[in-house]
Order: C-alpha cells, then structure tokens, then sequence
C-alpha cells in the first residue's frame, strides 16, 4: 500500500524533530518539501490525482474553464492539461499561499521555456478563495482545501461555486473525513496512522503534525458534505474514491 513519489521531491522532514506546538501552516518549509509530504500523508493520493484528469477528459468540452481552488503546486491543475484532448480550456490554479504559488509560477515558466504547451493555459492567481470569482465553470476541484476553510463559511463558498458554474458543470471534493460511529472514527484514524508508519513516517512526527493540524483541519462526515452540497444546488452528490478516512466526492450542477 505505497504510494509512488515524486523522485525528484524533496523528503518531508517538517515535523521529524521535538517542536514547540504551532499551528500547522502552508509556509515556506511545508512548500519545499510538499510533493513527498502530500503523498505519503494521503492514501490514495496520486490515484485521485490522475482520476481528476480523467474526469475532466469526459466532462470539460471546448471552450472549458476550470478551476483548482487550493491548488497548492498544481497536481490536479496538470493532471487536467494533461488529459484533455483539445487546447480549448483554461485552468485557473487558485491558493493563499504565496510559498505555493511562487513556486507554481516558476514551474510554470520553467515548463514554458521548454514548449510545454499545456501550461500556457494554467493561469496561477495568488488569493483567497472566499474572494476569488468563479466564472462560467466546467469543472471545479476543491481538492483537501475545503477542509482548511473554517466551517461557518462552507456553506457560502458552496454556493458561490454553484452560482459561477455551467449546467452540467462537475464539482469535485477531496477531503478528510470523520465517521459518526466513534468505533470506526478510532478505528480510521489508527489505520490511518499505520499507513503513515508503512511511508517512513515515525510516531513522533504523526503525533507532533497531528498536534499541528488540530483546530486548523476540520473534517466532517460525508452526510454533512452531501447536505451542504444538495443545500447550495447540487445533484448527483455521491463518493467516488475511499481509503479510511479520506474521500472524494463528485457533485453536478
């Protein structure tokens, strides 16, 4: 149950040593080692990411705009230009950390000088989300990011998004999640803990991040993801990717 990373990412190594308690942030240090961090910390991960493209073959047609809000290094934003067939779409990549999109933007640039042709059509935005303009979509991606919008404003970054999408438009969520039954929470979360002990990760840095993370990633049950999004407008709401506790979601407008 490995997850393959990137070769040539830096190794995550942000909470291998005793630390004071601080919040966990997207910062400098998080952003340089992020590949590796990202997949050996989600089961799945690279999975989702190579499905997003595959998704967005089947549902972004010509003249397509998509939206990666979080977009963090932009996984799913290439995944997307990747796949499409055609060279008619547009991809804003959209994140508030700017440790992420500096480094977004000078990937891109580096891929341009060398011809690739996909990336001209990757546009990275350096702002809040909750702020951002989300127009005539396709296709939007809110992936492991709404977990990090404080609760009391899902419900209107919702409904915004249902607003700025096409008829037909598909939305995607990836998230942590937790489970009612507090049985099978303990036990998601142990298991959990296991994969990230069969990716080299040490006891003292699950503990320290989970420390880390506490009142900053909120989860939520799938029931409360579903209700939220049948609220805000959406159909079809439903679960197409599960390991333990992390899944993605597909909803349509």
């Amino acid at each position: 149950m490995t997850e393959k990373t990137s070769s040539h990412a830096n190794t995550d190594r942000v909470f291998a040593t005793e630390r004071l308690p601080t919040a966990f942030a997207f910062d400098d240090q998080v952003a340089s080692v992020f590949e590796d961090m990202i997949n050996r910390s989600v089961p799945g991960y690279s999975t989702i990411i190579s499905m997003i493209g595959v998704l967005a073959e089947r549902y972004c047609g010509a003249g397509s705009t998509i939206y990666d809000l979080g977009a963090s290094l932009g996984g799913a934003s290439f995944a997307v230009a990747q796949q499409l067939p055609h060279d008619d779409y547009r991809i804003i990549a959209i994140d508030n950390s700017e440790a992420m999109t500096s480094r977004l933007s000078a990937k891109l640039a580096a891929l341009g000088e060398l011809g690739g042709k996909e990336t001209s059509r990757i546009e990275c935005r350096h702002e809040d989300l909750r702020d951002s303009k989300i127009e005539d979509a396709s296709m939007v991606i809110l992936n492991f990011t709404l977990q990090f919008i404080e609760p009391a404003a899902r419900e209107a970054l919702m409904r915004k998004i249902y607003d700025g999408m096409r008829p037909g438009g598909l939305l995607i969520i990836s998230e942590k999640i937790q489970f009612p039954d507090p049985a099978l929470n303990e036990l998601f979360i142990d298991l959990y803990h296991r994969f990230k002990e069969t990716q080299g990760y040490s006891k003292l840095e699950i503990s320290q991040k989970r420390a880390a993370l506490e009142n900053v990633l909120i989860p939520e049950t799938l029931a409360a993801h579903r209700e939220r999004l049948n609220g805000a407008g959406f159909h079809s709401v439903d679960t197409w990717f599960q390991c333990f506790n992390f899944a993605s979601m597909v909803a349509f407008k």
